[in-house]
């Protein structure tokens, strides 16, 4: 893909002067448009995108300083590069002060008028990454938020809150899927460095042996392939924030760098002998329980009192069933990407019923499938989750019927224990639940409705 070319007008009555700067500038990159009068050139501010103006003092139709707010209120962006033949320090404080980026007296070489005018474009695509990296920040901001009002996500909303406002190591402990990288990136994006990098690294994702140059770097010939310089992850996320996913899954030996990195805030890339600077705040988060894990002398115990500084414990989601319908309402409207849809009624109460193992990920998950494979505007994700899972959470090889007989069970009880336990026995196949209690699939889908069997 190529980069769009760079607009520069000149605003100069002298044509000759217009022209023979046009053909300097004039490369690839760069288009040149001119104008002889500030009219003219202010219909060029209000037609296109100009990114540099070369604006001269003395136009016949008005001064040129006065003429840079018209232009700024056109483009704002726009760099305005003052020209004049007659300098004097009042009117590069009246430019200056009008909004001009620099300033050139003439005449001039165009060596300096070529470096005026790339550091006036170096500057503007400068200032475009900045807006783009504040948009994000913001947006990750305004996303990655914990969903619901329970008490445990109002409490750890708090602790956010703290954690945010320091810079001291976090410990972020939780089932997979329950919300940790949301509350990482929440912490990150909630304080001061929300405009710093935000770097993640799955720890059980790398293997053993490459865990270690990817954190700390290495240096050309550290290892056989390794074939230069590379910066590792305490280097890119300077000054911002690493984010160590998975922490309980980093082999024993590469804890003890990492503390030693945590505690005088210096590390050395593989293979080398200079001591750098890790200027980063340190997230971490673990599905394994670190306490267990440091009986067993898998975790350091002294690496965990020290990342968990401040610790906040993200609760499944059986756990805080109340925030099921905001979470739903929240998750379908991030998925259907503009579609006008919704939960049907009733809907929330089946799916209260179900376990949900995978937690907030799998939620999304099964909202995400019915909003692409359901038609109309009522969503019944229900029909995606495990029925098998939702009548019963005995193990598969202790399967009995959900009812036990008892003297004072009815039969209407015992016909529908018997129908929940082939469902369960044949992991929800219809088909194969009526042919194993010897009725028909219609007549089955009657009693479901009888017995309000989800």
């Amino acid at each position: 893909m190529h980069k769009a070319a760079k607009n520069v007008l000149i605003v100069d009555d002298d044509r000759n002067f217009c022209l023979s700067i046009r053909e300097y500038l004039k490369t690839d990159g760069i288009e040149v448009h001119l104008a002889n009068t500030a009219a003219e050139g202010l219909v060029f501010c209000a037609k296109d995108l100009i990114d540099v103006v070369l604006l001269d003092q003395k136009l016949p139709d008005a001064e040129g300083s006065d003429l840079c707010a018209s232009i700024l209120n056109l483009n704002p962006q726009t760099k305005i590069i003052f020209t004049t033949a007659f300098p004097s320090l009042d009117n590069a404080v009246k430019a200056i002060r009008g909004g001009a980026f620099d300033y050139l007296s003439k005449p001039f070489e165009f060596e300096e008028l070529d470096l005026v005018v790339k550091h006036a474009l170096r500057t503007l695509d400068l200032e475009k990454v900045e807006q783009f990296q504040n948009y994000q920040s913001e947006r990750e901001s305004e996303e990655n938020v914990l969903v619901g009002a329970s008490a445990p996500i109002m409490e750890i909303r708090r602790l956010i809150d703290l954690a945010a406002a320091a810079e001291a190591p976090v410990l972020i402990t939780g089932e997979t899927g329950s919300g940790k990288n949301v509350a990482a990136r929440s912490v990150h994006y909630h304080g001061p460095l929300r405009h710093a990098p935000f770097i993640s690294i799955n720890c059980a994702a790398l293997p053993e042996n490459l865990i270690e140059a990817e954190l700390f770097g290495h240096e050309k010939g550290a290892f056989t392939g390794a074939a230069g310089l590379k910066k590792g992850m305490f280097e890119v996320a300077e000054g911002g924030t690493l984010f160590l996913d998975e922490i309980g899954e980093m082999p024993i030996a590469l804890q003890a760098k990492l503390l030693g990195v945590l505690d005088d805030s210096t590390f050395r890339r593989l293979g080398g002998t200079t001591l750098l600077h890790a200027r980063v705040r340190i997230i971490a988060a673990t599905s394994v329980d670190l306490e267990q894990a440091i009986r067993k002398k898998k975790f350091r115990e002294d690496l965990y009192y020290r990342l968990g500084v401040i610790k906040m414990h993200i609760p499944p989601l059986r756990d805080r069933a109340e925030d099921l319908t905001a979470l739903c309402d929240y998750l379908v409207s991030s998925v259907a990407k503009g579609r006008q849809v919704r939960l049907a009624d009733h809907e929330i109460d089946g799916m209260m019923q179900y376990k949900w193992p995978g937690n907030v990920r799998e939620l999304r998950n099964v909202l995400e499938r019915a909003v692409i494979l359901q038609h109309g505007v009522e969503l019944r994700p229900s029909e995606f989750l495990r029925l098998s899972a939702m009548v019963t959470t005995r193990p598969v090889q202790n399967r009995k019927p959900i009812v036990e007989p008892k003297s004072s069970t009815t039969l209407d009880e015992l016909e529908k224990g018997h129908i929940l336990s082939a469902l369960n026995e044949h992991d929800g196949n219809l088909s194969r639940a009526a042919r194993a209690v010897g009725i028909s699939l219609s007549t089955l889908k009657r009693k479901l409705k009888k017995y309000r069997i989800e």
